[in-house]
């Protein structure tokens, strides 16, 4: 039996979450462009549950840039997909699968362009949402009049326009925009791109004032991990539990988080989807959300990764599952990351609740997540999510930060590498990690005299911006450190450690 709205009266709610038949009549309030995991897992995971407790009421048209090539699953199962979320939220397993139906319809770019631009004209139509990858938000010479534009910024400005001629440049016909791509300032790249495109197209003075005054593009952060289908035995496994098949069938983790930059009180009541779950926000700054996650997710991963691969480890969730590596990463968040990021918009509590879901995401036991993967371009990764911190953590107490500091000098035994031809490999514990930095040169050539290279490593600006050696202390704690893991082992030395801070 497969996914349809045809049967899902033959299916069973003991195993999961099925729509409500008058969910698939509500009418589409969002044009979405993309279909990847990450849309299907986060913003229309939450229009989902919004309509689920009867709140947006609203469903989403997708547009694929595709053309749909035969028979496409989404026709077939009616627009339905499950999503089953797996993980540890809070300290405790969480698992949970629902029968999304937040889309509507499927329209290829391609081929139903036209149809596209009708849906310009449904007044419901308030929301655009896009997740176009990295590359998706670029210039183009697009002409509104092709059949499609080519560029994702031309097909939203062929709609806007489309719209704004619609409903003769109406105060109410204006749209939230709220890009999702993972692009620092996201919104404004895109907005700066739309109206150059519009003054290339040449088009009116009054659309470009409808474009500037009733239309609102919104900056976000969004944090899912959704590794997307699940693997083959289990998906065989899940479609037996369920008792349907299901080709669009994902996978995503308990954690979520879209904060959305707006102070606008009628952007909040179009997003009203904010309503139905605590991972949404709608906020006059995401820059609080920015640090959180760049200091105490991506900046604990990177600190974590060298110990971890010295210790042995090949999987977060498997160094998480170590009660002494597990203990590093909970003590570097909460006693070093989240005191450097107090200010006035971040609490200590903030930090620490941030920190907690972190520990839970890392312990997750449905991610694979390869430590060796977090080396890639090392060095810059260190230099801007954690250079920082060890400024902040000086500026307030003037001493070394001691787990930061494990941290950096389990990097700088990694980065003591071979060379192949013109490849650089770590050899750690008997097993090589081919090396993907930028500065895997300068470190390989300090490393050339093992009794000069933390000084000159430390020392150079171009790795750090700063010479970490006039930090009192610095230099000799990541020689200490440096020695006690060659010597001590990873485990020893971070018992050893968390020994002398609690005497």
């Amino acid at each position: 039996m497969i996914l349809s709205k045809e049967n899902l009266k033959n299916i069973s709610a003991e195993n999961v979450t099925i729509p409500a038949t008058e969910l698939l009549e509500l009418p589409e309030k969002v044009i979405q462009f993309g279909t990847g995991v990450l849309l299907r897992g986060l913003p229309d995971y939450f229009i989902d549950k919004a309509n689920r407790n009867g709140i947006f009421n609203g469903r989403v048209l997708v547009v694929k840039s595709t053309s749909q090539g035969g028979a496409d699953a989404f026709s077939t199962q009616d627009n339905l997909y499950t999503l089953c979320v797996k993980g540890i939220e809070d300290g405790v397993n969480v698992e949970e699968n629902t029968i999304n139906s937040a889309i509507s319809r499927v329209l290829s770019a391609s081929e139903d362009w036209a149809e596209i631009l009708k849906a310009a004209h449904k007044p419901e139509m308030k929301i655009v949402i896009s997740n176009t990858t990295e590359v998706g938000i670029v210039m183009s010479e697009d002409k509104i009049t092709d059949n499609p534009p080519q560029s994702y910024p031309g097909k939203l400005l062929a709609f806007l326009h489309e719209r704004y001629t619609a409903f003769n440049g109406s105060e109410e016909s204006g749209m939230v925009i709220v890009p999702t791509e993972l692009i620092s300032d996201n919104a404004d790249k895109l907005r700066d791109i739309v109206l150059k495109l519009s003054a290339q197209n040449k088009l009116s003075w009054d659309f470009e004032q409808w474009l500037k005054t009733y239309n609102y593009f919104c900056k976000t952060l969004v944090d899912r991990i959704v590794p997307g289908k699940l693997p083959s035995d289990e998906q065989k496994a899940m479609e037996s539990t369920l008792g349907y098949e299901d080709e669009l069938m994902i996978m995503a983790e308990p954690f979520r988080l879209w904060a959305i930059e707006s102070s606008n009180e009628k952007v909040k009541e179009i997003l009203s989807f904010e309503k139905a779950d605590k991972g949404v926000f709608i906020v006059p700054s995401i820059n609080k959300f920015k640090e959180l996650k760049l200091r105490l997710l991506n900046g604990t991963h990177t600190l974590s990764c060298g110990l971890a691969i010295l210790a042995g480890f090949n999987t977060v969730k498997e160094a998480m599952a170590d009660e002494v590596f597990a203990s590093y990463v909970s003590d570097l968040m909460k006693q070093e990351i989240a005191h450097s990021l107090e200010d006035d918009d971040i609490s200590y509590q903030d930090a620490v609740d941030f920190a907690m879901s972190v520990i839970d995401r890392f312990s997750n036991p449905s991610l694979e997540h390869k430590w060796q993967a977090i080396t890639l371009n090392f060095t810059s990764k260190m230099q801007m999510r954690n250079m920082p911190l060890i400024r902040k953590y000086y500026s307030q107490k003037n001493e070394v930060p001691p787990l930061i500091a494990l941290g950096l000098a389990a990097y700088i035994i990694f980065m003591d590498t071979t060379k192949d031809g013109d490849n650089y490999v770590a050899e750690i514990n008997g097993k090589s990690y081919p090396v993907q930095d930028e500065f895997a040169e300068i470190l390989y050539t300090y490393w050339q005299n093992p009794e000069t290279a933390i000084d000159n490593i430390l020392g150079d600006r171009r790795l750090w911006d700063k010479n970490l050696n006039n930090y009192p202390g610095f230099n000799a704690a990541i020689k200490s450190n440096v020695d006690m893991l060659k010597n001590n082992g990873v485990k020893e030395t971070i018992s050893n450690l968390r020994k002398q801070r609690t005497n």
